[in-house]
């Protein structure tokens, strides 16, 4: 029976993928949480900043893929950094 779940999709692992530490920077905290794509990970971060005693959140997600999962998170990281630096407190709204 595990045989016909894996052939339809009805077993086979875990598609949740393992979960990577959070960084701070320049008080934002950034999440990589790259998305899976077929057999590549799609670059993927969360932005978190408390505004006024409210967590703001914002989920970046880019067309990049990359082939490991720990390439993805790092690439994830640097373009957060990217767009916190650019657009800071703006990626809110």
């Amino acid at each position: 029976m595990s045989f016909l779940k894996k052939l339809f999709g009805g077993g086979g692992g875990s598609s949740t993928p393992p979960s990577t530490p959070a960084e701070t920077h320049n008080g934002y905290t950034l999440y990589p949480e790259p998305v899976k794509d077929g057999g590549t990970w799609r670059i993927g971060a969360r932005i978190e900043k408390e505004i006024d005693g409210e967590v703001k959140s914002h989920f970046m997600m880019r067309a990049d893929t990359l082939q490991s999962f720990d390439e993805a998170c790092a690439a994830s990281l640097n373009k957060a950094r990217m767009l916190v630096d650019q657009q800071g407190e703006s990626i809110f709204r």
